[in-house]
């Protein structure tokens, strides 16, 4: 028997641990588009599980409830991971979205050989964004070409 998902969840997600994660919740909203889909506290007010949705996917948006998790603001700005998102069209205005939101551009929105086009944003604590769309269809032998490099699998 096959039990139904309660929380119609995408096969992955990623967690991303905030000091301040109410603060992260609009900020999310406002600069990248995230949606609210579940916010749960506790009998204080005190947030102790979110979590956003972007199309299909989603993502928890936590607080650094242990010793292992931290916010890039904590362990002097750095990233173990990054959140990859993928856009169907609008990138350059979702950039300007994210920049008007407080967002550091640090690549600014560029095309790929592999035929993306990219940019990537980090948020006031420090979590690096990358967001992409497809520009245009490039095969597998076309990219190792323009790129100088081998590439074995291709994914279109």
């Amino acid at each position: 028997m096959t039990v139904e998902d309660p929380f119609k969840h995408p096969v992955l997600g990623s967690g991303v641990f905030y000091r301040n994660p109410r603060a992260a919740l609009d900020w999310l909203e406002a600069a990248f588009g995230f949606e609210r889909s579940m916010v749960v506290t506790d009998t204080d007010g005190k947030m102790v599980h979110a979590e956003m949705r972007f199309g299909d996917g989603y993502i928890i948006v936590d607080s650094e409830w242990a010793d292992y998790v931290a916010s890039p603001a904590s362990v002097g700005g750095k990233n173990t991971q990054s959140v990859y998102i993928r856009l169907k069209d609008g990138l350059d205005a979702h950039c300007e979205q994210a920049r008007a939101a407080g967002a550091a551009i640090i690549q600014e929105p560029t095309d790929q050989f592999y035929g993306e086009r990219q940019y990537r944003a980090r948020d006031p604590e420090g979590h690096v964004w990358t967001f992409s769309q497809t520009s245009r269809s490039v095969s597998r032998e076309e990219a190792e070409k323009m790129a100088g490099l081998r590439i074995e699998g291709w994914h279109r």
